[in-house]
């Protein structure tokens, strides 16, 4: 019996010992890279102490036989599974995978020289005669070309409309320290871009994480404001993803590999030294990825397939963006949720009250899969009505999270 519980704890202290070495090999990649280490420095430092402590958990597992030739087989064999598992480790931690697509230019392109430092790409649809504050579409999903198109149709109705990337996404420019990317910045880059237009007052439409940046601007400048719309959007109370992108309808650390982890921690303690070691290219990709295997949440089931533009902005979609709830101050508000949109019932509640437009048999992309509904419900909210309800408890059809 004493032989048994004296195996047995050896067993659990190694298994436990084991346990604690991708641990203690992401605490050395981020102590090296907060004391100014490169790639290749923190990446092995990391590696090395993985390894040495998985190879102790090993030792405590495998108990030491008394012959001489058990003792030998065991060292074999135990450097060889050491040898497997640092190969297969460093090789995911290290392989740098493909950069995939940039974001093409779209027609009737241009960029804004921002004060606030950002380079922002944006399409312009003009008004015959501009007669109404300008509008500009706050887009949660990069595809500049595709709601540039949706919405600038509303500039027949006598307002200029203007889509942008935000920074670090689409074709707008990236930063080199990924610690600058955030919702101070792009309520910043907003304010700039209405004081470029010399416009008093702006319309805001958001939709998805672009609501949320609505809100922010709303709070910082309520008399900036005319109108605002949220559609489908996103929850104002929302951290850094722990794993993986944020924001997406399926969880997080289902795209996660040892690679994106290494990234992650960099992240907490050294940004530049993140983007360092996986560049823009690597991040954006991944986030394409991940859009892709994702595309079909955003629409309600049997709905058709909608191609995923590339260029999100991996680096700018991990960083913080906890908006508090702001006063509408008089400010009219419209809210859009789809039937089937992936974002909770309860991310309404996050926002300021006004009238809520539900459209049956529309998802997270509300405007793509319910477009003459949309586009009818805005344009009557820009001319001065209210075609929603007030917002109450979810409706029996809704078949998105509570």
């Amino acid at each position: 019996m004493r032989r048994f519980l004296r195996v047995s704890g050896r067993l659990a202290c190694g298994l436990a010992v084991l346990l604690l070495a991708p641990v203690l090999g992401l605490a050395t990649l981020a102590g090296m890279a907060a004391v100014g280490a490169g790639p290749p420095v923190f990446a092995a430092a990391a590696l090395a102490g993985f390894a040495s402590v998985f190879y102790l958990g090993l030792l405590l597992c495998v108990p030491r036989p008394r012959a001489t030739w058990g003792r030998w087989v065991r060292a074999v064999a135990l450097l060889g599974v050491e040898a497997l598992v640092v190969w297969q480790v460093s090789a995911a931690v290290l392989t740098v995978p493909g950069a995939g697509v940039a974001a093409p230019r779209v027609q009737g392109q241009r960029e804004w020289e921002l004060p606030t430092g950002s380079r922002l790409a944006y399409v312009k649809a003009a008004a015959k005669k501009p007669a109404g504050a300008p509008v500009i579409v706050l887009q949660g999903r990069g595809d500049l070309a595709g709601d540039a198109a949706f919405f600038g149709a509303l500039a027949a109705d006598g307002r200029d409309v203007y889509v942008y990337d935000p920074l670090g996404t689409g074709r707008s420019q990236r930063l080199a320290d990924p610690q600058g990317y955030g919702l101070p910045r792009d309520v910043a880059d907003l304010e700039a871009i209405r004081d470029e237009l010399a416009a008093e007052r702006v319309v805001l439409i958001g939709h998805g994480t672009g609501a949320q940046l609505a809100a922010a601007y709303l709070g910082a400048f309520p008399g900036r404001v005319e109108r605002v719309v949220f559609s489908s959007p996103a929850p104002l109370r929302t951290a850094a993803a722990a794993f993986g992108f944020p924001g997406d309808p399926q969880p997080p650390w289902l795209g996660m590999d040892a690679r994106m982890l290494a990234v992650q921690t960099l992240l907490r303690v050294e940004p530049k030294a993140a983007r360092a070691f996986a560049g823009d290219g690597e991040l954006d990709a991944r986030l394409d990825r991940q859009r892709r295997l994702t595309a079909a949440a955003h629409h309600c089931p049997g709905a058709g397939a909608v191609p995923v533009v590339p260029g999100a902005g991996g680096y700018a979609s991990l960083a913080a963006r906890p908006v508090a709830t702001p006063a509408a101050g008089g400010v009219p508000v419209l809210l859009i949720k789809g039937s089937c949109d992936f974002q909770p019932w309860s991310s309404i509640r996050d926002y300021p009250r006004g009238g809520l437009v539900y459209l049956q048999g529309a998802g997270h992309a509300a405007y793509d899969d319910a477009p003459g509904a949309y586009r009818k419900a805005v344009r009557r909210f820009l001319d001065g009505e209210n075609p929603g309800v007030p917002a109450g408890e979810r409706p029996p059809t809704y078949r998105g999270p509570a």
